[in-house]
């Protein structure tokens, strides 16, 4: 299993409009090459004469991805998808307290390990939670509308 080993950033550390225009440039690039599976050759504007840095088409694209955020003000986070976190990372990416989050995993709403004493939570199965978690907050508010639409409430 792997560990939450992650680079984050946080908000503001990379300057937004510097995101901004990387964002515009690799987007322009993409669009434009969009039919092509190739690897990418990325030019640096360090001064280093004409070496390049070769990337995979995906490799950029999460970049891109990673770079509207940083656009946005937004803080990133990556991880390695078979990461395992402490109870308090899997609570900060819930945003819910340490001890909800130990209610979750007890009732088996979220699957562990034990480490020791201690829970780890695969962050996919974390993950799949958020998703099963939003389709049922979805299907509450369905019926609601539809209550509403019965009772003439809309």
């Amino acid at each position: 299993m792997g560990t939450a080993t992650g680079k984050k950033l946080e908000p503001g550390v990379v300057d937004a409009g510097d995101a901004q225009r990387a964002l515009r440039r690799i987007n322009d690039y993409l669009s434009r090459t969009a039919r092509s599976d190739e690897d990418i050759e990325v030019r640096l504007e360090t001064g280093a004469g004409d070496e390049a840095l070769v990337l995979p088409r995906p490799v950029a694209e999460m970049f891109a991805s990673i770079l509207a955020a940083l656009a946005h003000g937004q803080g990133v986070q990556v991880m390695p998808v078979d990461a395992e976190l402490t109870t308090q990372q899997a609570a900060d990416m819930l945003n819910v307290s340490r001890p909800y989050l130990i209610g979750l995993l007890e009732s088996g709403e979220i699957p562990f390990r034990l480490v020791g004493r201690h829970r780890r939570v695969r962050l996919a199965d974390l993950r799949q939670y958020v998703r099963e978690d939003d389709a049922r907050r979805k299907g509450a508010a369905d019926e609601l509308m539809e209550l509403d639409q019965e009772l003439g409430l809309l």
